[in-house]
């Protein structure tokens, strides 16, 4: 069975990582590269870095601090934010990219994945999904950094972009995001059954919350606030999960 993983993620505008609570009222957290050195010497297994007011803005992820993150960094990284088209992918494999998360394009264009699946190799391509919980629908997604409703449900939207390529899964809950109440378990539940890894995105705010996400079906955790703010060292939190039985790289 393969290690459970630990993963900050750093949203970035305007070249400094911010942060807030249901995707609003963003807060400056620091500079991207000296948070990305930080974490890797804590033991991080992994970043997230999104550039969230690309796609926003109509323009491309900033390549100079992906390069400037990938000299500093030891540890595999995925980046996303803007991300249109192959050329876009490849520039950042290129800069330094391990991995590239991929939203709001996909939804535009559902078999973008597909193609770049075929060209770049599915273990790669990240498809990035920001849901939050709807009545008719159960979960909705929504683009552009959650500013954008779209008409599909949550779940198989999932099914099909696993179908078309993607090769993992960045769930995030609009609803969960910041607040730090906990995961949205029942959303992991259901996109468990899904043949591809998925990392949990939204609500961390004790270690209970990250065992509990590893164990509703989470191949990875995902936080940024408490991982920024100090409140939840990595190695404190990565103790804790191989105390309680989850397998962690120590």
């Amino acid at each position: 069975m393969p290690a459970k993983r630990v993963i900050p993620c750093l949203d970035v505008k305007d070249g400094r990582v911010v942060k807030g609570v249901n995707f609003k009222q963003l807060r400056d957290i620091g500079h991207p590269v000296e948070l990305a050195r930080r974490y890797d010497l804590e033991g991080a297994d992994e970043l997230v870095f999104l550039d969230i007011s690309a796609t926003l803005e109509a323009r491309k992820t900033r390549l100079d601090w992906v390069r400037e993150a990938a000299r500093q960094l030891g540890i595999p990284f995925t980046v996303g934010g803007g991300v249109r088209d192959l050329e876009d992918i490849r520039n950042l494999l290129r800069a330094g990219a391990d991995k590239v998360a991929i939203n709001s394009a996909a939804v535009a264009n559902p078999p973008f994945l597909e193609e770049a699946a075929g060209i770049f190799g599915r273990q790669c391509i990240v498809l990035a999904a920001d849901v939050a919980r709807d009545p008719a629908l159960g979960w909705r997604v929504f683009t552009h950094a959650g500013k954008l409703r779209t008409e599909l449900g949550a779940l198989p939207w999932l099914e099909r972009a696993v179908d078309l390529g993607a090769g993992e899964i960045l769930l995030t809950s609009i609803d969960r995001d910041g607040t730090q109440d906990g995961f949205d378990t029942e959303l992991l539940m259901a996109a468990a059954r899904l043949p591809v890894p998925v990392i949990a995105s939204g609500g961390a705010g004790t270690e209970a919350h990250f065992q509990e996400a590893l164990e509703c079906g989470a191949d990875a955790v995902l936080a940024a606030t408490l991982f920024h703010e100090g409140r939840l060292p990595i190695p404190r939190l990565k103790s804790f999960l191989a105390e309680h039985g989850v397998l962690v790289r120590l």
